[in-house]
């Protein structure tokens, strides 16, 4: 029986996630609890349901369908109690407007292999391939193999983008399989980055030693988030840490955006992280900073 994954997105023609043309496939479920994160809805393990409220227009038939109480209307208000839903997909079946969906379905490596390889032409005319991305990839190490091990058979360049929390072994089970790792370096400081993040950094540096000491391709990726990581201290880090391995090829910096406020209503999250976003020139004078502290190759990610 094939391995089966919990896949919440297939995004082909990326240019964001790796050299080249990509198809990105995005997995449920993340170990770590970013206030920041851009896509929360990849971080529960299981499946469930989005509410975009812009396309709602009150018919009721969501209210009608379910029985499990899930959709209640009051003087025109279409209020959600998502802990309530079971994922019968009943609502989602009568509602025209596309306003409700379920995040997340179970699908085999044989279905991911299959849009895939649609664009097959273009990674090797492009240098590009796939990257495997969450929430966390490794949290589904079994499917992950599989994946990956197809992906050779069909001479396919791999990536995964990883936050760098978890076991070791399960980056022994793919370090062959794996021709670039886009390693996350969050936080600078143990403490801090449990605080923001959930977990210590201390596994998250460990693994990317283990990496860099077997000759592992590694791009550095450093979101940098306004109040919380934009300080000179975190800078020096990142420089340190660009300079300390061969492997690292280059440093992505990844700058805070509010696309996840909009993800996080939609799911049913009413405490979400928010601050103004860095302008062009904030940009441009934060790169110029990176390279002065010594930051290995950086770029805006």
């Amino acid at each position: 029986m094939s391995e089966k994954g919990l896949v919440y997105n297939i995004n082909r023609s990326s240019f964001h996630d790796g050299p080249g043309i990509r198809t990105t496939v995005f997995l449920k479920g993340c170990p770590l609890n970013c206030i920041w994160c851009h896509n929360p809805e990849s971080q529960q393990y299981e499946a469930q349901l989005s509410y975009n409220e812009s396309k709602c227009i009150n018919c009721r038939m969501c209210e009608q369908s379910c029985g499990n109480g899930v959709h209640n209307f009051v003087s025109g208000k279409h209020y959600v109690y998502f802990d309530k839903c079971k994922l019968s997909g009943k609502c989602i079946e009568v509602c025209e407007l596309d306003a409700l969906s379920i995040i997340g379905k179970s699908v085999s490596v044989e279905e991911v292999m299959d849009e895939v390889i649609k664009d097959k032409k273009f990674y090797d005319n492009s240098g590009g391939g796939i990257t495997v991305s969450g929430g966390e990839p490794t949290v589904q190490i079994d499917f992950l193999v599989k994946l990956l091990e197809k992906c050779k058979q069909e001479n396919i360049h791999t990536a995964i983008e990883t936050c760098g929390y978890a076991k070791e072994s399960n980056y022994k089970k793919i370090i062959s399989l794996v021709n670039l790792f886009l390693f996350d370096y969050k936080i600078t400081g143990k403490n801090r980055h449990k605080k923001y993040t959930g977990v210590s950094n201390e596994l998250i540096l460990s693994n990317l030693d283990f990496l860099c000491n077997r000759d592992a391709n590694v791009i550095l990726r450093c979101p940098i988030i306004p109040g919380i990581n934009n300080c000179d201290e975190h800078y020096k880090a990142i420089a340190d840490l660009s300079n300390k391995y061969k492997s690292i090829l280059e440093t992505h910096i990844m700058f805070y955006n509010n696309w996840g406020i909009s993800k996080n209503k939609n799911i049913g999250n009413i405490n979400y992280f928010e601050t103004k976003m860095f302008s062009e020139t904030e940009k441009a004078s934060l790169v110029k900073k990176l390279k002065e502290f010594g930051v290995k190759k950086v770029s805006i990610g």
